[in-house]
């Protein structure tokens, strides 16, 4: 499997985005020094999309697939692609608190300690639906590791398109979340533009 080993603070700094996205919150005390240089309209379109795919975790082929999806899906094609990126498995274990960073979710997923509806599910590209309930496998809920990570992320506020239940480490997908409900500084327009040149 493909790994990007860049540094996240680096990475971060190189695409002018907050830490606190991907659920880190160390600060970087280093400014980039071509900041000043202008930037053509491909290379902020260009900027935009290694945004996403860097916030997410996703490599450039099941990116396009994405785009591909959204763009069958009725509606707006940048909406559509933020939603599915959104409802990502992964995503969710991070939005309802279960993981303290992004890549930790994809890590949880991976362990096998997730059930959805029941069933254990190991793939982190796994799409929930509305309706879908969430927890962590009885066995992993004993762990000092979950005791730990619901110390950090015990303030996160968890969106409104999902319930949570941090006692029991259980969450329901209430509706798919719309673009507003999705706090991600990605304009989604700028990769349409760029994907249907």
């Amino acid at each position: 499997m493909a790994v990007n080993r860049v540094p996240v603070l680096k990475r971060c700094r190189s695409l002018g985005l907050e830490p606190e996205f991907l659920g880190i919150n160390k600060t970087s005390r280093r400014t980039l020094k071509r900041a000043n240089r202008k930037m053509s309209e491909y290379g902020s379109q260009l900027r935009e999309k290694q945004k996403a795919k860097f916030i997410y975790g996703v490599l450039e082929k099941p990116f396009r697939n994405y785009f591909e999806k959204a763009s069958r899906m009725k509606g707006q094609v940048g909406e559509n692609l933020m939603i599915l990126l959104e409802s990502r498995i992964d995503s969710v274990i991070f939005r309802l608190g279960f993981a303290r960073t992004r890549r930790e979710a994809r890590q949880i997923v991976g362990h096998r300690h997730v059930l959805v509806n029941g069933k254990i599910v190991n793939i982190p590209s796994y799409l929930i639906k509305a309706g879908d309930v969430i927890e962590i496998k009885e066995k992993a809920k004993s762990t000092k590791r979950y005791e730990q990570i619901l110390e950090v992320t015990g303030s996160r506020i968890v969106p409104a398109w999902l319930e949570c239940d941090r006692e029991a480490l259980k969450g329901t997908v209430k509706s798919l979340p719309t673009r507003e409900e999705i706090d991600v500084p990605v304009d989604e327009l700028q990769i349409v533009e760029l994907y249907s040149k």
